[in-house]
C-alpha cells in the first residue's frame, strides 16, 4: 500500500512537472542574463514595517513594482517579502548604470514611496550597492 501510494505521488508529480513546462517554456518575456550588461549597476535595498504596519507598507510598496520595471533603463526589479518575518521588505535592482539609479530614486513614484516611510517603515530604507561579477561578455576567440 505504501509502495503503490508512493509511486501515485511520483506519477503525480511528474504529470505536474510535465504540465508546467510548456507554460514556462512559453514565457519568453523575462530578463536573460546575457543581457544584462557586464558594467550594470546593482543594488539590493531593504526596509522593514514598524509593528503593526506590515499590511500598509506592502500596499504603498506593490505598486512599486510596474513602475520601476517600466523606467527606461531598469534592467531587473525584484520585491521580495520575508516569508518568516512579514514586512520585511528587500529589493533586487539592476539599472544599466549608477547614474541611471539616481534617476529611479528621482523619479515621483520612488519620491513618493520614501514619503510614506516615517509613518510606515521602522528607520529608513539600507541599500548596498553591488557589483555583477560573472556576466562579463565572452572573450572572442
Amino acid at each position: 500500500m505504501i509502495r503503490r501510494h508512493g509511486i501515485r505521488l511520483a506519477l503525480a508529480a511528474s504529470l505536474a512537472t510535465a504540465c508546467a513546462a510548456p507554460a514556462l517554456a512559453r514565457d519568453h518575456g523575462g530578463v536573460r542574463y546575457a543581457d544584462i550588461p557586464a558594467g550594470a549597476y546593482a543594488v539590493v535595498a531593504e526596509v522593514r514595517a514598524k509593528p503593526g504596519k506590515e499590511a500598509a507598507l506592502r500596499e504603498a510598496t506593490l505598486p512599486l513594482v510596474a513602475a520601476v520595471r517600466a523606467e527606461p533603463n531598469n534592467l531587473l526589479y525584484v520585491l521580495h517579502e520575508d516569508r518568516a518575518a512579514p514586512g520585511h521588505f528587500l529589493f533586487y535592482e539592476v539599472f544599466a548604470s549608477e547614474a541611471d539609479f539616481r534617476a529611479h530614486n528621482a523619479t515621483p513614484h520612488v519620491q513618493a514611496w520614501f514619503a510614506t516611510l516615517p509613518e510606515l517603515a521602522d528607520g529608513g530604507v539600507t541599500v548596498t550597492h553591488m557589483a555583477i561579477l560573472g556576466n562579463a561578455a565572452p572573450a572572442p576567440r
